[in-house]
Formats: C-alpha cells, sequence, structure tokens
C-alpha cells in the first residue's frame, strides 16, 4: 500500500515540518499487521514528495486480528486483498504516523500547518466497488481535481475487464491536515469494510476527523480497538522527523463533513452501517449545526440504513425514512394542487432540493433560524449563481432579503431568516406550508405561537406536518427506553397525542383534517413518523 504526498510550495522541503518527518532519513515504525516506512524520493526546494508505505505481514494480520468481514469463501482470511489494497489497515497507520500533522500542529511553522498548499497525493490501488464516479462524488465537493482510473484485472488480458481498483490522484490547493483527514475518513467508506470490530469509539473518530466541533479527544492512536492495541508513547519535541504530539486526529476547526452532500453515505459506511452508531453520528452532527429540523440527521439517522454487503454496492435499496417522508410530503402537495410552497424550518435543504427541482411549482420558499443551515440549503440547491458562471456561489445575503435573479423574479428557492413562532408577513401569500420534523424542536409552551403564526396569519390553504411516533423508538437499536431520538428533541408524541394535537388546531383554524403514517407500519406500534395533512 502507498501514498505518495507531492507539493510545490515553496521552499517545498518544508513539507518535512508538517508531516514531522526529515527529509533526510527514511523511517519506519511497527504496527501490529506490519511496518510503516516514510521516506522521501525526492526533496528540493522547488518538488518535494513524501511517501508513506505500509508492508502488511498476512501472517502478523491473521494472528491480530478478531473479527472482519471479509468475501464469504473458506480460504478468505488467508487470500484477500488486505495486503495491497489502500484500506482501512492503512488509514490506520497513516493516523499513527502523521497524528500531529493530521491534527494540523506545527510548532516550528504554525502558520505554514494554517495554509492551504498545492498538493497531489497519489494511491495505486484504492477499493472502490461503486467505481470513479463515486470517487468524484467524495472528493470533487472537497476542491480536489480527480482523476481515477480503474486498474484493470490483468493487463496483458484486457478481455477480463477492470477491477474494483482504482488508481487515483487528488489535486488540489489544501492545508495538508485537511488533506489527509480526507483520506482518513473517504477510504475506509469507499472500501466499506474494516479490519477489526467496529465499536462505539468509531463515532468519536470519525467526527474528530471530519471536523466536528467539540468532538472528544482521545490521547490514544486511533486504531482497532477491539484489539487490545496500546498507544505507543509520545516522542521526544516536534522537529522535521519528530512527531511529538500525544494526541492524534485531525484539527477540530477542519468541519468539512457536516457540509458534505454526500455526508450520509459516508457515515453509514464508515461504521460498517452499524445503525445505532450511524443514528448517533448524525445527531451529533446535526445539533453541532445548530439545524431545527429532521434532514434525515435527526432521523434516527438512517433508520432504514443501507444493509447490503459492499459486493451488492450497484443494487437499489430500501429508501430510507428521510427519503420515504420527503416522498410522502411531495405527493400530497402534487394531490393537493398546491402551486407555491414555504418550506417552515427548512434546515439543511434536503427537500427544499426536491421542491426546488419540481417544475409545477411555481414559488418555492425556504425559511429557518439558523444562517449556516441556510448556507447549506443554498449550496443544496444552487447550481452556480455566481455572475462569474461555473459552479461558484454569490454569497448567501445576496440571494436573501428581496433579492431577484438574472430575469427579475425572486432565487428559486428563496431563503429567509425567520422563525415559526413568530408572526412574519413574508410567509402569507403561499398555497402550501410544510413543517418536516421542525414541531418536536419547539418547546410546549410555544406551540400556541407556531399554531398563530402559521394556521392563523399565514393561513395557507394546505398545511403539512410531519412528527416522530414516539411509540416506534422501541424498534430502534441502542435507543433507551423513554429516550427521544435527537437531543434537540422537546418532546415526541404518541399516535393519540399527535391526533388530539391535530384535531384541536384544524377545529380552531377552520381547516379539515387527515391523518397518514410514513415508513412501514408495525401493528403494535404504528409507523416511525406521523404526518397530519390540514386543508381549507
Amino acid at each position: 500500500m502507498l501514498l505518495t504526498i507531492t507539493t510545490t510550495a515553496a521552499p517545498a522541503t518544508d513539507l518535512g515540518f508538517l508531516l514531522h518527518k526529515h527529509p533526510d532519513r527514511a523511517q519506519s515504525f511497527e504496527q501490529s499487521f506490519g511496518t510503516a516506512h516514510v521516506f522521501y524520493p525526492e526533496a528540493t526546494g522547488e518538488r518535494c514528495t513524501a511517501a508513506l508505505l505500509l508492508d502488511v505481514d498476512a501472517q502478523a494480520l491473521l494472528r491480530a486480528r478478531t473479527s472482519v468481514s471479509s468475501p464469504d469463501f473458506s480460504l478468505a482470511q488467508y487470500v484477500n486483498d488486505r495486503p495491497y489494497a489502500t484500506s482501512s489497515l492503512f488509514t490506520v497507520a497513516l493516523g499513527r504516523v502523521f497524528r500531529s500533522a493530521l491534527r494540523g500542529s506545527c510548532r516550528a511553522r504554525p502558520e505554514l500547518a494554517r495554509t492551504p498548499l498545492p498538493l497531489e497525493l497519489r494511491m495505486p490501488a484504492v477499493p472502490c466497488r461503486s467505481g470513479a464516479e463515486r470517487a468524484r462524488a467524495l472528493f470533487e465537493p472537497l476542491g480536489w481535481t480527480v482523476d481515477a482510473e480503474p486498474v484493470p484485472l490483468d493487463p496483458g488480458l484486457p478481455g477480463w475487464g477492470d477491477s474494483h481498483y482504482l488508481s487515483l490522484t487528488l489535486t488540489g490547493t489544501v492545508r495538508l491536515s485537511e488533506a489527509l483527514s480526507h483520506l482518513y475518513v473517504l477510504l475506509p467508506a469507499m472500501d466499506g469494510s474494516k479490519h477489526y470490530w467496529v465499536d462505539r469509539s468509531e463515532v468519536d473518530k470519525l467526527l474528530r476527523a471530519g471536523g466536528l466541533p467539540g468532538a472528544a479527544p482521545r490521547t490514544a492512536v486511533d486504531g482497532p480497538s477491539a484489539a487490545g492495541e496500546a498507544a505507543p508513547p509520545a516522542t521526544a519535541p516536534e522537529a522535521p522527523g519528530e512527531d511529538g504530539d500525544g494526541t492524534d486526529g485531525p484539527d477540530a476547526d477542519v468541519g468539512w463533513l457536516a457540509g458534505h452532500p454526500e455526508r450520509d453515505w459516508i457515515t453509514r459506511r464508515y461504521l460498517n452501517r452499524r445503525d445505532a452508531y450511524v443514528r448517533t453520528a448524525l445527531a451529533r452532527i446535526a445539533e453541532a449545526e445548530g439545524l431545527a429540523e429532521g434532514d434525515g440527521a435527526d432521523d434516527p439517522a438512517a433508520e432504514e440504513a443501507e444493509t447490503a454487503p459492499p459486493a451488492e454496492e450497484h443494487d437499489e435499496r430500501a429508501p430510507t425514512l428521510a427519503e420515504q417522508r420527503a416522498g410522502a410530503v411531495m405527493a400530497v402537495l402534487d394531490a393537493e394542487d398546491a402551486t407555491s410552497v414555504i418550506d417552515l424550518g427548512c434546515g439543511s435543504g434536503r427537500l427544499l432540493a426536491r421542491l426546488a427541482a419540481d417544475r409545477s411549482l411555481t414559488r418555492v420558499t425556504g425559511v429557518d433560524v439558523s444562517v449556516t443551515a441556510l448556507e447549506h440549503a443554498h449550496r443544496r440547491t444552487c447550481r452556480g449563481c455566481d455572475p462569474g458562471g461555473g459552479r461558484r456561489h454569490r454569497p448567501l445575503p445576496a440571494l436573501t432579503g428581496g433579492a431577484v435573479g438574472a430575469n427579475g423574479a425572486p432565487p428559486r428557492p428563496e431563503l429567509l431568516v425567520g422563525s415559526v413562532v413568530y408572526r412574519d408577513r413574508r410567509f402569507s401569500g403561499y398555497d402550501a406550508a410544510v413543517l418536516m420534523e421542525v414541531i418536536e424542536h419547539l418547546d410546549p409552551s410555544r406551540l400556541p405561537a407556531m399554531e398563530e403564526s402559521v394556521f392563523g396569519a399565514a393561513r395557507p390553504r394546505v398545511v403539512v406536518v410531519t412528527t416522530p411516533n414516539v411509540e416506534y423508538n422501541a424498534h430502534y437499536e441502542g435507543l433507551a427506553d423513554g429516550s427521544l431520538r435527537h437531543s434537540d428533541h422537546r418532546f415526541e408524541w404518541t399516535r393519540a397525542e399527535f391526533a388530539r394535537w391535530a384535531d384541536r388546531v384544524a377545529e380552531q383554524y377552520g381547516y379539515r383534517l387527515r391523518r397518514l403514517p410514513v415508513g412501514s407500519e408495525d401493528p403494535e406500534t404504528g409507523s416511525p413518523t406521523q404526518m397530519g395533512v390540514f386543508v381549507r
């Protein structure tokens, strides 16, 4: 397994300070599964390349591991690609050997650690059953130019076709700590199989590597915690060639995972599709962002998380609950012939993107109290709004507060900072309003204010409300009795409680009501999400 990191930022040999590995020395680091070597094939003032080579001892790996997802045949533990493909073994070594670089720590050149550098990363064999398009979808949103070429099964026998491995080259101008954190998370996600048992500590590793503010640091080196491996001691003070920081994991201010368009897929794959851990990770991301809507992250997560093995990655999977919920809302709006929609509590814009893509809707608006959430919604729904062209974005303030598009019409979608608990004339004039997984984020004492703002003052013809069914929580692995699905939920209602609230609101404000289940129904506990459709 090989990774090369090349920079042309003069003086290029400063790469040694960032990696804490001296360009004039080759170094080796023993791992429980082999040996990691760091050396510099070239090191001049104009161009410097560092190489991390992992030499896996297949017998040592067999002795060390306690559990692994392997192909289903009897010799899989002896015959597999682990010594050769850039997989979880490689990222464990990466986290140990370059742990201070991952954190963005460099006492000798602190300003350099904060500076984006022209970088080229090369890996000759990266497992990715979803192909080159998946690699581009993962790395391009992070600012990389991606060259992903399938590796043939046998160059001498072209008729055999290509393998599921890619020769991957990434080129971009980013901070080195960011670049390493991207590899640390995305390489295992692309592979979809880890060589060690995944436990709760993997959630903290993922969130720390993804830059989540406040993710708990660890003083042990990231790696297979179930294998009983101890962290190596901290070394001498930092200098080129010395990795002297006693902690590891990327710098906490990177923050790239929360805004990644593929974050749900990345989270599921990194955590080996362990539903309880996926729910926890996505909920913590949503909490850190301050989102006030159920954008799949406060669902329990991926309640319908992908369970197909890696070999079936191309197969169709069952839609997640978040997808079913958004689809149910869209179906109701279509059935009611809605022509303009306001998404109250739009969060990061998952439903908003579907609304904006529906050309039967003449006007689409998203409202949220969080500017950060609206920034994410803007990036999710925008296809390049900067007058300079390309896929660049204008600042969000330029698209709010009465801005108009190139044709003189409002931008699509309009994005407004606002709260559903206050009367706002901007909420009026729409055919339909949607509150998807919003009301449970309000204190119960604020519900009457929300009712007056939406049903009394704005008064659209159709109001669609969805909220969790607390009875269904018994089906969620790892969710303790009496617990709510998300730490920001102020309450969750039973079906009877939701029915009483919805009936009262409909009668008070002159709406007809029908209640619908969303998601698979259980005979005892009902569906995971309950929906109320109010029509006048």
